[in-house]
């Protein structure tokens, strides 16, 4: 991996899964932190000449001056309690999800925070409460104490909507720069991102409107300036924006935020396999002790035979369908499992030495970090 560090270091959340892109290529968290100047950057306007982007005639100046006022700059303060832990700061982005004051971002934003402060449109600032986090897909909410007439909520559309081409915008705070507005076009759909407690995120949405260090939490906002996804993370061997940005989408980030503001954390659902694509569904790689994958009798690959210049694993099961659904892929089944809730009977549909079988099985609560 070949990333540059730039003048402010860097959270980093880890390298894409290898089942998505970019192998060989730093996958970096975009939250700034530190006291020292930001290396110096262009803001980006918005003129009365940018074209519509849009069939029903909203501009990219319309949509962000609908969406302007409900994105906010997050400074982070952690550390500091001796002179073997100095203060550390750090910045990112977020957007008001709700009146009751409920604020987006990213869990690595605020990861550690010792205290919080959310700068609003019209440089008024608030001191932030942190209502939950949930490492497993990089999201948080926290709460701010603002009048109503401040808080103007961004809607979530619905990500599985989004289609390859679509324009989209970024907003949020790069390099402290707040109050900036890129746009591009959706990229690439299901794509996959290591979260900071290093599961996977699946569907994902890769995009090329510029993201920069800062950008993290921020709203990427489709053609009616509805939230389809949040910035999280970029693919760069520079260190700043190649035009490879990556968001978690906007469904996902409907439910996370639903239960944070609930109940202060998320109980993710949980198999307990390491799993490969092979034709025709996902083999079983690894079955993890005293989970439910064991529990429910699952079988893990034995051996390995190469097979057209690709090595496949043998002597275990081959999942084909989950909940009746067929799966073709490692993604594909992680999404169908990310779907349920912990506690959930599910009926796998398996083949086992070539004979077609199905099992029953009872997901648990998934771990802190992946065994």
């Amino acid at each position: 991996m070949k990333t540059r560090q730039p003048r402010t270091p860097l959270i980093v959340a880890g390298l894409i899964a290898a089942l998505g892109l970019g192998i060989g290529l730093g996958a970096t968290a975009i939250a700034v932190l530190g006291n020292e100047p930001a290396t110096i950057v262009r803001q980006v306007t918005v003129s009365d000449s940018e074209p519509a982007v849009a069939a029903d005639g909203l501009t990219i100046g319309q949509i962000y001056e609908r969406a302007s006022k409900a994105v906010v700059e997050i400074a982070v303060t952690a550390g500091g309690s001796s002179f073997s832990d100095p203060a550390t700061r750090a910045q990112g982005s977020g957007f008001v999800l709700d009146r009751d004051g409920h604020i987006v971002t990213n869990q690595h934003v605020v990861s550690g925070a010792g205290s919080i402060s959310v700068s609003f449109w019209n440089g008024t600032v608030f001191a932030g409460e942190l209502v939950g986090t949930d490492p497993s897909t990089d999201l948080a909410v926290i709460k701010v104490d603002a009048r109503a007439s401040l808080l103007e909520p961004l809607g979530i559309g619905d990500s599985n909507a989004v289609a390859v081409g679509d324009v989209v915008l970024a907003m949020g705070s790069p390099f402290g720069l707040e109050g900036t507005v890129t746009s591009g076009i959706v990229s690439a759909l299901h794509r996959q991102m290591t979260a900071p407690n290093n599961f996977t995120i699946t569907d994902t949405i890769q995009t090329d409107a510029a993201i920069n260090h800062g950008n993290s939490g921020g709203p990427l906002l489709d053609r009616r300036g509805r939230v389809i996804g949040v910035n999280a993370q970029i693919e760069s061997d520079s260190g700043g924006s190649d035009g490879v940005g990556f968001a978690i989408p906007g469904n996902t980030v409907r439910s996370i935020a639903r239960q944070l503001i609930d109940s202060g954390e998320v109980r993710h659902a949980y198999l307990g396999i390491t799993m490969v694509a092979v034709p025709g569904g996902v083999a079983v790689t690894k079955v993890q002790p005293e989970r439910p994958a064991e529990k429910a009798g699952l079988r893990a690959a034995t051996g390995s035979k190469t097979v057209d210049g690709q090595e496949r694993p043998t002597g275990g099961d081959v999942i084909i369908a989950f909940a009746g659904v067929p799966v073709d892929s490692a993604a594909a089944l992680q999404s169908a499992v990310d779907a349920r809730r912990p506690g959930d009977e599910v009926s796998i549909t398996i083949l086992r030495d070539g004979e077609r079988r199905t099992i029953e099985v009872t997901l648990s609560v998934r771990p802190a970090r992946p065994s």
